[in-house]
């Protein structure tokens, strides 16, 4: 019969063999305290052996970035609302770098820039983290770029090309269409595969959701993700935006995609970098704002990249957006971005209010990449498309002025009228590569000169239909075809001569 004592001694040798049986290891836990709180930053001490953008994880779960580390003190950029943290709350150092989700299950989804969902959707079960921030790829590790990455902008496609893997910066003042270039971009993608990640930076809720709407009813939303730091969103989230979302971009692209990636805007990133620079008091200099601003957009613009055959062979594209005031090109972050960048569109406000949209600029807009990469066809049936365009703009001046003119200038101006009537495009409708080549022989061949200014956007209208119907081989060409065969240019023009001759003979076909 066993006793008490017996039971006792039996659990105490028990015990004593399970602890004994426990792997016992030396934690080392890094805990510090929040010294003071701001509008979106905090200051923290007791973590000496915090790193550079290392994240820290404060008591009520919210999570911030070490951006400034002093001798006793550590500026902590705080990745979302400061209201659950006051002074005295305990930080917990975690020794690693801020990560993301990335991956296929990201595709046609909403989120913020730590990965969690802002459109009512599920949380993410996050299979693959990837570092918020990485080095640029090497040189040796990119290829040249050769590929076009089609806008569906006439404009753009034939002046102002891009290439998969340039970097081209969309400039111009507030309200003149920048973001409308940038969705009628990603639009345009809906049937080439190209994956599109749009980065919402200090935007308004409104213009996201506008954006959202846009693509979801023109374009693929299943090949796009959008990245959100609203204007309302905590300032460490919105300068955090644009390095998620090309963490996650460049996923697809290491993978051998393409990608499209539109940052919306960086001067308002500017500006919150400014506004967190302000809050952790630091000093003006090479290391704060304004002197390191270039390093900020530099390292972020430096991924894109399109990558050698051993690597993948993916692309990453990258159209930032910048804001001018008064269009001054020559402000200091734009400077920086277009130094930075392989070319810009820009966008001239006063071309906008004369309702030639898009607004773009074509004499101070240029692409320094994408003319070597523009598909073979597009650029013979716009080589004099450029020049021909200039001179009507400088000859144009003088009729403003009643300055007689002869005859032959005055088919120079009547032809750039239909040129600048042409190149007007109607937002979230782009075109395909052989509506664009049709329109581009229309002009070099002359058949719109005797249709009348007023009829030419019905003569635009009516050309896709009518291909479909008279010519449709010639909405089947791709960007490798180095010019239209021989037979298929013949029909072509002669089906463009009895639809622009209908136009110039009164109100068209089914108009």
């Amino acid at each position: 019969m066993t006793t008490l004592a017996d039971d006792l001694h039996g659990w105490i040798d028990a015990s004593r063999s399970r602890i004994s049986a426990l792997p016992l290891a030396p934690q080392v836990e890094h805990i510090g305290h929040v010294v003071e709180i701001g509008d979106g930053v905090a200051m923290v001490s007791g973590l000496p052996g915090t790193r550079l953008d290392e994240l820290l994880i404060f008591e009520s779960g919210l999570h911030g970035l070490a951006v400034d580390l002093g001798e006793d003190r550590i500026g902590c950029v705080l990745l979302g609302d400061t209201g659950k943290i006051a002074a005295g709350s305990i930080v917990h150092g975690t020794g690693e770098v801020a990560r993301v989700p990335v991956g296929e299950a990201l595709l046609g989804r909403v989120i913020d820039a730590l990965g969690a969902p802002l459109d009512g959707g599920p949380p993410f079960a996050a299979e693959v983290l990837a570092t918020v921030e990485r080095p640029a790829p090497a040189i040796v590790d990119r290829a040249l770029v050769t590929r076009p990455l089609a806008t569906g902008i006439l404009v753009v496609d034939a002046m102002i090309p891009l290439g998969r893997g340039q970097r081209q910066l969309i400039i111009g003042d507030r309200e003149t269409g920048k973001t409308a270039i940038a969705v009628d971009a990603i639009i345009n993608q809906r049937s080439t595969g190209v994956i599109c990640v749009y980065a919402a930076v200090g935007q308004r809720a409104s213009s996201v959701a506008q954006v959202i709407e846009a693509v979801r009813r023109y374009g693929a939303p299943e090949h796009c993700l959008f990245v959100v730091g609203e204007a309302n969103a905590a300032p460490g989230l919105q300068w955090l935006t644009p390095y998620a979302a090309c963490a996650m971009a460049e996923h697809f692209m290491r993978g051998g995609r393409d990608v499209l990636l539109v940052i919306d805007d960086l001067t308002k990133h500017a500006a919150v970098y400014r506004q967190v620079s302000l809050l952790l008091r630091r000093p003006p200099g090479r290391e704060a704002f304004p002197g390191d601003i270039f390093y900020i957009h530099s390292r972020l613009l430096e991924r894109s990249a399109k990558l050698a055959p051993e690597h993948g062979g993916g692309s990453l594209t990258a159209l930032p957006i910048a804001e001018t005031q008064a269009g001054n090109m020559s402000a200091y972050i734009p400077t920086n971005l277009i130094s930075i960048t392989d070319g810009q569109i820009y966008l001239d406000p006063r071309l906008f209010y004369e309702d030639q949209k898009p607004a773009i600029d074509v004499g101070k807009s240029v692409s320094r990449v994408g003319g070597k990469a523009q598909s073979p066809i597009l650029k013979a049936a716009s080589e004099s498309l450029r020049l021909d365009y200039a001179q009507f703009l400088e000859l144009e001046v003088f009729t403003r002025f009643g300055t007689m003119v002869d005859e032959r200038t005055r088919k120079v101006i009547e032809h750039g009228r239909r040129i600048r009537a042409v190149l007007a495009q109607h937002q979230c409708a782009p075109l395909a590569l052989g509506e664009q080549v049709a329109l581009l022989l229309a002009l070099t061949e002359g058949l719109l000169d005797s249709v009348p200014l007023d009829r030419v956007e019905a003569f635009r209208s009516k050309l896709g239909s009518w291909l479909v119907e008279h010519c449709l081989e010639v909405l089947a060409i791709d960007d490798q075809m180095a010019a239209l065969p021989a037979g298929l240019h013949a029909r072509l023009k002669d089906t463009l001569e009895v639809l622009a001759s209908s136009f110039a003979e009164g109100p068209g076909p089914g108009t």
